[in-house]
């Protein structure tokens, strides 16, 4: 009897056993799936455009894309840090908006434009500082808190330009939003500078693996060490900062600071991150992804407008990409689950 008991425990081990690398080689599947389907996705659609829209493929649509998801890009790659650690950040259009309109204010003011540029990204800094104590501090939700920062920082961008377009007569900062190396504009070679910095951050450095580390699993990482109220402080203070930068970069190209600019900002920064495979639940993030993710959302707004498609209906496809994008967010955590 005790025998017949033997055998059938190792039967069942040995089942149990034999069942393990079927698992494995499945999550293996579902992963190589998942992480190269968005790259040949952008391929298919990058290249069935430039066979089927007109002046697509042209040097200056090409330089024209990359500027103009610039502002995007530099923001998204700082929104990956924030979806990476369990929180998103809705005040980025009113700070990028509050920003412009700030340095344009000082510039006129004091006629430096390094003072200007200066005084806007410590205020997005500043913004970003108490985004961060109030939802890590405080245990706010990061939805209540950059909500209501998002009307409050909107609110003051009207309040000190009394609802107008705060023009710059500076050369100087006109310029830099023209400023070209090499035939590309500044603001491409801010937005892929961003791109570098922020991918070595988050692969190659303690802050980025801490990051990863809180999303996973916050008490975990508070047990192993990690002061989780600091690092999401951090998160939300160069949030801040390099949105602000981007405010500076948009006020100048625009040569105004407007405080109406980037109203919905915030959504195309977040869908762009979650279509690169950022996950709204936290502990996944790649900067390759969100890359793929921002050209996606451009290059789509860019073959809209070269077909002439009314701008009414490009709130309809933004809407659909995002509503995809957490849709494609939820097949992702339930085949790593599976």
């Amino acid at each position: 009897m005790q025998a017949r008991e033997n055998l059938a425990q190792q039967a069942a081990k040995g089942a149990a056993e034999a069942l393990i690398p079927q698992s494995n080689d499945k999550a293996k599947w579902w992963q190589q799936i998942t992480e190269y389907s968005l790259i040949v996705i952008f391929i298919v659609m990058f290249a069935t455009m430039s066979l089927t829209v007109d002046h697509f493929f042209s040097i200056e649509n090409m330089l024209g894309l990359a500027l103009s998801i610039s502002q995007i890009g530099m923001v998204a790659c700082t929104m990956m840090f924030c979806l990476a650690s369990r929180d998103f950040d809705l005040s980025v259009g009113s700070t990028v908006a509050f920003a412009g309109v700030l340095c344009a204010m000082v510039l006129n003011a004091t006629g430096n434009t390094f003072i200007a540029i200066i005084a806007a990204v410590a205020a997005g800094g500043a913004i970003g500082f108490i985004n961060g104590a109030v939802i890590a501090y405080l245990r706010i939700n990061a939805l209540i808190t950059t909500l209501a920062t998002m009307e409050i920082v909107r609110g003051f961008g009207f309040i000190v330009s009394h609802g107008q377009a705060v023009g710059v007569s500076s050369d100087t900062f006109i310029a830099l939003g023209g400023l070209s190396f090499f035939g590309v504009s500044l603001p491409i070679w801010v937005t892929l500078l961003c791109f570098i910095v922020f991918g070595v951050m988050l692969n190659q450095t303690v802050y980025g693996r801490n990051t990863l580390a809180i999303g996973g699993n916050p008490e975990a990482s508070r047990l192993a060490g990690i002061n989780v109220e600091r690092t999401r402080v951090y998160i939300f203070l160069i949030q801040g900062a390099v949105t602000a930068l981007a405010g500076v970069i948009l006020a100048s190209r625009i040569t105004s600071g407007q405080p109406n600019a980037a109203e919905g900002f915030e959504l195309n920064v977040i869908s762009a991150c979650v279509l690169g495979g950022v996950s709204l639940l936290g502990g996944r993030a790649t900067i390759s992804g969100v890359v793929i993710g921002v050209l996606i959302m451009g290059t789509v707004e860019n073959v809209m407008n070269l077909m002439n498609i009314d701008a009414f209906y490009q709130y309809l496809v933004r809407g659909a990409i995002l509503l995809a994008a957490v849709l494609l967010d939820q097949l992702k955590n339930r085949g790593s689950r599976d």
